[in-house]
């Protein structure tokens, strides 16, 4: 491997100070890819109830989605090297505006493989999102206060998830008019007219969202952001960096970084995906979807409250730590759950949020820690391990299929001790001790 020609001012402390305007701008971003992600856990009781589908089958929303992350992340990685972070963030939402639009021809036919096609569309722009603005975030500041900065970002990315479940649930989830023994009653005329009418409900937030995508790419397209010799786009011309494709994966840290993202993602998209139905069970609250679908920004919200939090421990305590006792707790919490019934597995579940706050920055941070010129395509491997989204969510509706949603959500539990041991083995690293570090030199 070829020795990385940089200096250690640059790539390992950053800049002096914060830009806090580039870092409001790109904060914006952070909303609105929090707030398009959270309506897949209206999308999926919604569609599931429109075309009867099992709780396997309704997984293919969230694999749709966040498998666009595999497919497509490594590529955006290199599409940030080639035209920069902010023409990247543009492209993103150019994208995503695209797939936006396409929720209204699957809506008219209507189409659930149509329906999942435009969420791939609408991951990839997401996807651009993701790959350029979460390092963009970690290095346009000093190092030691990264985590911080990508926790207070992510705060502004859980109001997303929080406002989305109850606007979904207002424009969205609509009472069903027909139970799925009722609809296997129903002529094939009546039962197109039927899921055409239902799935309309999706024409206008989409339309919204696709509008509200493309006013902020040429807001951003508009806007001249900083561009520092960290924030540049780094190319194998200047710079004596190995090319190989797998000369990332030569970062240990990286690697298991990608794992924990993997396992992370994969975690709290699984919760959150069965919230509304587990809620809807009589044994635990016996909501009706419509209800339940509010008590989902219950989850999303303490995520929201504890990135706040979490950005203020984070200035003072090692990264790992953190992120090892959070994962514990959330572990511990879902084990709860699935020992009890009633309000106390509901609100004991919605707690899980609030630690889950801090990780995925956390992570992220940990992960591209000392990349230096590689950040992008270490961002690229990471955003590309969201696949987890995807893949643990479809295993826990198979498992629910057997066994019921109550003792499902031990696929999660693992996913956290798994975490935990990330942050603990991590403990001689994190922001804190790299601050540290370069107050000696």
């Amino acid at each position: 491997m070829a020795i990385l020609q940089k200096s250690p001012t640059v790539y390992d402390d950053g800049p002096a100070r914060t830009d806090y305007r580039a870092l409001s701008i790109v904060t914006m971003l952070f909303f609105i890819w929090g707030f398009l992600t959270c309506l897949n856990d209206i999308l999926i009781p919604h569609l599931q109830s429109i075309f009867s589908l099992t709780y396997f089958q309704s997984m293919l929303i969230q694999f749709a989605f966040f498998g666009a992350y595999a497919v497509f992340a490594l590529p955006a990685g290199k599409l940030v090297e080639m035209i920069g972070y902010k023409r990247a963030m543009v492209t993103g939402l150019l994208i995503a505006a695209a797939g936006a639009l396409l929720f209204l021809p699957a809506s008219s036919v209507p189409s659930y493989p149509f329906f999942l096609g435009a969420q791939v569309i609408l991951a990839a722009g997401i996807t651009v999102l993701q790959v350029s603005a979460n390092p963009y975030v970690s290095i346009i500041g000093p190092s030691r206060t990264a985590s911080s900065r990508l926790n207070l970002t992510q705060a502004f990315n859980s109001l997303g998830t929080t406002v989305a479940p109850k606007f979904g649930g207002l424009f969205i989830l609509t009472a069903a008019t027909y139970t799925a023994a009722q609809m296997a009653l129903l002529s094939p005329a009546t039962l197109q007219a039927y899921r055409q009418q239902q799935a309309s409900t999706v024409r206008i937030p989409y339309i919204g969202i696709a509008v509200a995508l493309i006013a902020l790419g040429v807001a951003l397209a508009l806007l001249r952001l900083p561009q520092t010799a960290n924030t540049r786009e780094f190319r194998a011309s200047d710079m004596n960096v190995d090319e190989g494709p797998f000369s990332i994966l030569k970062h240990p840290q990286l690697v298991l970084a990608a794992i924990g993202i993997f396992t992370y993602v994969g975690a709290e998209v699984s919760i959150g995906s069965f919230l509304v139905k587990y809620f809807h069970e009589p044994y635990i609250a016996n909501l009706s979807e419509q209800s339940a679908a509010g008590y989902v920004a219950f989850y999303w919200g303490g995520a929201m409250i504890g990135r706040f939090i979490g950005s203020a421990i984070l200035q003072k305590v090692r990264t790992g730590l953190v992120l090892g006792i959070a994962a514990v707790v959330a572990c511990l919490l879902v084990i709860t759950s699935i020992m009890t019934f009633g309000h106390v597995a509901m609100w004991v579940m919605l707690a899980v949020g609030l630690f889950n706050s801090i990780m995925f920055p956390s992570i992220f941070t940990l992960g591209i820690e000392g990349l230096g010129p590689l950040t992008g395509r270490g961002s690229g491997l990471l955003v590309a391990a969201i696949v987890g989204g995807a893949l643990i969510p479809l295993a826990e509706g198979r498992l629910t299929d057997n066994i019921g949603i109550h003792h499902a959500f031990v696929i999660p539990a693992i996913c956290y001790v798994y975490i935990a041991i990330f942050g603990f083995t991590r403990l001689r690293s994190g922001t804190v001790a790299t601050a540290l570090e370069g107050s000696k030199g």
